[in-house]
C-alpha cells in the first residue's frame, strides 16, 4: 500500500508493506555516494541498506533513542559526510526509529544547505509519526525539538517485516500516535483498536497494517493542507492537531530524561488533554473514558508520578506557547480538535490531579 504525500516542498511516497526496503534501489538514482544514518540495534538493517545501493557507502553509527538528538551527535554526523566527500548530488538515509529519523533528517536538511535524504523507519512510532511530515531536528537540554527545520524525504519505506523483533512494550508505545490520530480525526482507527486490543498490537496482521497506512493517510493530509503549521485558530485547526496530548507529554519527557518512550508519554497527556478539553470544550465524558479504555487496554500509562508545577515550568518552553500563555490542542468531540489559548491555570491543575486519583 502506498499513501501519497502532497507536501509543500514536493510530493513523496510512504510505502507500507512487508519487503518494503527491496524499493529502495530505484530510489537513489543520481547520488554518486550514500550515507546511512542507523541506530546501533539496527546495524543489520543499515548493512542490508548499504547492500542494495550499488555505490560507495558511508555507515554513521549513532545512539539509541533521544541521545541521537543532540548537538555533539549532529556534529559528528556533519564531519562523517565531510571526512566521506559529499556533496550536493549525493544522499542520506536514516535507519532506525524516531529518534534516528528525527536526527538524519536534520543532517540531510542542513549539510550543504540539503541533500537528498530517505527514511526507513524501524518502530512503528517512527513510521506513523517521525517519518512522515518534514519535522526534522534535535532536543537541548532546556526542551524537545527546540532545534530543526521543516525538510522533506524523497520517499519513505514502512517495511513491516522490520518490525518483528520490535519489543512488545515499543509496539504499544507506537500505537499511542495511532490512536492520536483516531482521535483527532480518523473514527475508524478507534472501532479497529477497540475491537480487538490484542490483534490491534499484532505487527503481522491485517488489522495492523491498516492502522499503519490510516494513521499515516490522517498524517499526510494535515500536512498537506498545514505544512508549516501555521494556519491554526480556533475551531480551524490546521497540523497543530497533531500534537494533541503532546504539550504534557514533551514536558514528562523532558522532565524523565527522556527515559520514557515517546508513545508513553503521549498517552498521559492525551489522558489529561481530554479531562481538560471536557471541562473547557465541553468534550463528552463518554470520550474521556474512551481515552482511558483505549490507552489503557493497550498497556499504555495514564498518569505521570510528579507534581505538575514541575511539568508546567517545562511546558511553557512548548513550541505552540506565547510567552507564557500556553496553546493547546483539545477536542470538541472525537474528531474535531480546537485550539485552547490561554487555559485557566486551575483546569489544568484539577485535570492533572483527576489523573493522579485516577
Amino acid at each position: 500500500m502506498t499513501v501519497r504525500v502532497n507536501s509543500a516542498l514536493g510530493p513523496y511516497d510512504v510505502h507500507i508493506e512487508p519487503g518494503a526496503l527491496d524499493r529502495l534501489p530505484r530510489h537513489v538514482d543520481g547520488a554518486d555516494r550514500v550515507a546511512v544514518i542507523h541506530a546501533p540495534t539496527v546495524a543489520d538493517t543499515a548493512r542490508r541498506v548499504a547492500g542494495l545501493v550499488d555505490r560507495p557507502v558511508t555507515l554513521i553509527e549513532v545512539p539509541d533513542a533521544e541521545q541521537a538528538k543532540t548537538p555533539d551527535v549532529l556534529a559528528r554526523c556533519w564531519d562523517a559526510l565531510a571526512g566521506a566527500g559529499l556533496t550536493r548530488n549525493d544522499l542520506v538515509v536514516g535507519v532506525g526509529g524516531g529518534t534516528t529519523t528525527d536526527l538524519a533528517g536534520f543532517v540531510a536538511a542542513t549539510w550543504l544547505r540539503g541533500v537528498a535524504y530517505i527514511s526507513v523507519p524501524t518502530t512503528v512510532l517512527a513510521m506513523v509519526d517521525a517519518a512522515v511530515g518534514g519535522k526534522t531536528g534535535i532536543n537541548l537540554t532546556a526542551g524537545k525539538n527546540l532545534v530543526g527545520s521543516f525538510y522533506e524525504p524523497r520517499t519513505v519505506l514502512c517495511d513491516l517485516s522490520l518490525l518483528g523483533t520490535l519489543p512488545d512494550r515499543d509496539v504499544r508505545a507506537g500505537l499511542a500516535e495511532v490512536v492520536k490520530c483516531g482521535f483527532i480525526a480518523d473514527a475508524r482507527i478507534l472501532d479497529l483498536v477497540s475491537g480487538d486490543l490484542a490483534d490491534a498490537a499484532d505487527v503481522t496482521g491485517a488489522r495492523f497494517a491498516e492502522l499503519v497506512e490510516r494513521a499515516v493517510a490522517v498524517k499526510a493530509t494535515v500536512v498537506a493542507a498545514d505544512f508549516r503549521e501555521s494556519t491554526s485558530k480556533g475551531d480551524k485547526v490546521g497540523r497543530e492537531a497533531l500534537n494533541y496530548g503532546h504539550t504534557l507529554g514533551h514536558a514528562i519527557e523532558a522532565h524523565a530524561h527522556y527515559a520514557w518512550r515517546h508513545g508513553d508519554a503521549i498517552s498521559v497527556g492525551m489522558a489529561w488533554m481530554a479531562r481538560v478539553s471536557r471541562d473547557v470544550l465541553g468534550l463528552d465524558p463518554e470520550a474521556v473514558a474512551l481515552h482511558d479504555d483505549l490507552l489503557g487496554g493497550l498497556g499504555l500509562p495514564l498518569t505521570y508520578d510528579t507534581p505538575f508545577d514541575d511539568l508546567r515550568a517545562i511546558m511553557s518552553l512548548d513550541k505552540k506557547a506565547r510567552g507564557n500563555r500556553l496553546r493547546l490542542v483539545g477536542l470538541t468531540s472525537l474528531g474535531h480538535p480546537r485550539i485552547i489559548d490561554g487555559p485557566e491555570e486551575e483546569v489544568l491543575r484539577e485535570a492533572y490531579a483527576e489523573l493522579s486519583r485516577h
